[in-house]
């Protein structure tokens, strides 16, 4: 087991961070330590960093997009693991992780026995405990993080490839919300790494997919039309805006579904005006998408190694982790696609081995 002290980002207090020295951290029973090979920058970091949010307890190290090595497993757990089988007094669950196995990290825990667990909703769990966000994440050289939680990667997947399961799980649980599937024609909202992630796997099952945002980043991809189509049949929102949310509920066909992917600041979430009757007219559904449960990653994995959804181009910079600054910053200003840290530098890949 590792010891002495590791380089973290840690937030004591929103609108600031300091890259300092941690404890390693010692993994609790059930948990393992993870050396952390890459995580994921997206713009809810920058928003917990620089804004705040809901779920937020302070101190705290950020990251919730982390694939990495395990090097160290804690102590057996002394309770029985419910949460993995979502049975009540169920035996623990024989976990098949070693020390060396490459996982990406699953960001929650969940308790397995309140109802949203019971009916396949982990993500919505009362007691859930987010990476990141209630617990340390990945800004560091290493975190520990519960047996549960970890999904072996597939042989032949590359670190960076499979550190795009957090976003993509999101992206499946956003589609499976909306019913897409062969025939449709989804509209998605934004063009970003999130946006672009929806039309791919969108197009695989099947739908018809447009992207709507005629920015540089959707012409650098070439991953849909510049312009919205008449009607769609699932409009999904990825991007924060309110003026997108509404054009999108402007163009939704008769029975058309709306996927509330993108949440607003509390300022723009109050301006927004939805008319009623047209909902009633049109038979139109609006559906929450928020985060992800734990058979989304497996499949977003098992969808990465593949092949079938390529991610590789949309890696716009890789970043040692002293750099998050400037990381945060094209996040901010949208100058680039994906941006991955890494607390060792000696890991950042060349292109030619994507």
């Amino acid at each position: 087991m590792q010891s002495g002290v590791i380089q973290a980002v840690l937030v004591r207090e929103v609108g600031a961070y300091e890259l300092t020295e941690l404890p390693v951290p010692a993994p609790g029973p059930g948990e393992a330590l993870i050396r952390v090979r890459v995580t994921g920058l997206c713009r809810t970091d920058l928003k917990i960093i620089r804004q705040g949010h809901r779920d937020l307890t302070l101190p705290r190290v950020p990251g919730e997009e982390v694939v990495g090595e395990v090097v160290g497993l804690g102590p057996a757990p002394e309770m029985p693991a419910a949460a993995a089988s979502g049975l009540e007094g169920a035996a623990a669950p024989a976990y098949s992780v070693a020390v060396g196995d490459r996982v990406y990290v699953y960001p929650g825990v969940w308790c397995g026995a309140c109802p949203n667990c019971r009916r396949g909703a982990e993500n919505l769990c009362r007691e859930m405990r987010i990476m990141g966000f209630h617990r340390d994440g990945g800004f560091a050289e290493f975190v520990a993080a519960p047996l549960q939680s970890l999904i072996p990667v597939p042989d032949g997947l590359s670190d960076e490839a499979a550190v795009f399961a957090e976003p993509l799980s999101c992206c499946l649980n956003a589609l499976e919300l909306g019913g897409v599937g062969a025939g449709d024609v989804l509209g998605i909202w934004g063009a970003g790494p999130a946006g672009t992630l929806l039309s791919r796997a969108g197009a695989l099952r099947g739908a018809e997919t447009m992207v709507i945002e005629p920015d540089e980043r959707r012409r650098a991809l070439a991953c849909g039309h510049a312009a919205p189509p008449a009607l769609v049949d699932v409009a999904i929102v990825a991007v924060g805006a309110p003026e997108a949310y509404m054009e999108a509920f402007d163009a939704l066909a008769p029975r058309g579904r709306l996927v509330v992917f993108s949440g607003l600041l509390p300022q723009a979430d109050g301006g927004l005006h939805v008319s009623l009757n047209r909902l009633h007219y049109h038979e139109h559904t609006v559906i929450g998408a928020y985060g992800c449960c734990f058979r989304h990653g497996e499949a977003a994995l098992a969808l990465l190694g593949s092949g079938r959804l390529h991610v590789d181009d949309l890696i716009s910079h890789r970043l040692p982790l002293r750099d998050l600054e400037h990381g945060l910053d094209i996040v901010a200003r949208r100058t680039g696609m994906k941006v991955h840290l890494y607390p060792d530098p000696a890991l950042i890949p060349e292109r030619s081995s994507l």
